[in-house]
């Protein structure tokens, strides 16, 4: 299984900009110093985000690592236009030698469609025509394609061309059963970031995902399955509580009043965090049975810790991600694969 980071580069204010990029840079250096496989930026346009361009981050974090692979987490495809999006990870996969990840999705927020001049109505249409052209421009050098939402493109190369061949598309979703059909049958791996509910009620999305790939002609068995989650690890089960209730409670507090939710309380934040909640919150060994738990469930590739940033630096529970959580999941699963 992979194991990687990703994280939305949460800021208090615009001044903290400069020192949360740089805190980025020297996380993700340390996470590849560590051994960990990937690591994933997600594009937001809100002041409470500093990455609303994550391909430009993500270059110079390929300047000071070797092997992580670079991620958006996610894409907001739907707002963008597809032959820029290709050109930057294009780009990105040059400067990496081969490292860049698209992950595409419609976006958890809604800044970005009038910011670029959208109409929300639009939602999936726009996702559904822009994701084929992305895919379009990914298979072939020379375009011609027409939609509703963008001028044609005729008989037009679409450059640079990166060093993997197909760059890597991966489609992110939260649960809805449209989406895991669609990646299903466009072949294309999922990442579901499972950030509430009980890890049972996503078994039947998986299942309906993998079910769709085989009824379209491809190998399900093939396909890369990622699980995202928001993770914080201490040195003890209680730390890691303590410490990361504050920042989860003003984060999800802060999300619920735009949307209309109850104010989150800390009883339901530990039902969240137990072996059965979605939450990897606590010691070592509690995410490693989580972990081990759900790839029994699921049985996906890759596992994403999402770490919040607030109060308390993330350094030192990445760290136990990568030189403590990381081996003894691989341990596990190896010894398992091997039963």
């Amino acid at each position: 299984m992979e194991l990687g980071i990703s994280t939305f580069g949460e800021i208090a204010g615009a001044g903290e900009g400069y020192r949360r990029i740089q805190e980025l840079i020297e996380e993700a250096r340390r996470a590849d110093e560590w051994g960990l496989d990937v690591f994933a930026l997600g594009e937001h346009h809100r002041a409470d985000y500093v990455v609303s361009a994550p391909e430009i981050i993500l270059a110079s974090i390929a300047s000071v690592t070797q092997r992580l692979r670079l991620s958006s987490a996610v894409t907001v495809l739907s707002s963008a236009d597809p032959v820029r999006v290709f050109q930057n990870f294009a780009t990105l996969d040059l400067v990496s030698g081969g490292r860049a990840e698209i992950m595409a999705g419609r976006g958890s927020f809604i800044e970005s469609f009038p910011l670029f001049g959208y109409n929300l109505e639009d939602y999936d249409a726009l996702f559904e025509e822009k994701l084929e052209l992305l895919l379009k421009i990914i298979g072939q050098d020379v375009i011609n394609w027409r939609g509703r939402f963008r001028s044609p493109i005729q008989n037009q190369g679409v450059y640079p061309r990166p060093v993997q061949s197909p760059l890597p598309v991966w489609i992110a979703v939260g649960g809805t059963p449209a989406s895991v059909v669609r990646a299903g049958t466009l072949n294309l791996p999922l990442t579901l970031a499972m950030l509430g509910g009980s890890p049972q009620q996503f078994v039947p999305l998986i299942k309906l995902y993998r079910e769709s790939a085989t009824k379209a002609g491809h190998d399900a068995g093939a396909l890369p399955l990622a699980i995202n989650a928001h993770t914080f690890i201490a040195d003890t089960s209680d730390e890691a509580a303590d410490q990361f209730w504050p920042i989860y409670q003003r984060l999800m507090n802060k999300i619920g009043k735009e949307r209309g939710w109850q104010p989150i309380t800390r009883p339901y934040f530990e039902r969240l965090r137990a072996p059965d909640g979605p939450l990897f919150v606590g010691d070592v060994a509690s995410v490693v049975e989580k972990i081990v738990y759900q790839h029994s469930l699921f049985g996906h590739t890759r596992f994403m810790a999402q770490m919040i940033s607030g109060d308390i630096p993330q350094m030192h529970s990445i760290e136990l991600f990568a030189n403590e959580v990381a081996p003894a999941v691989r341990q596990h699963l190896n010894t398992l694969s091997y039963a």
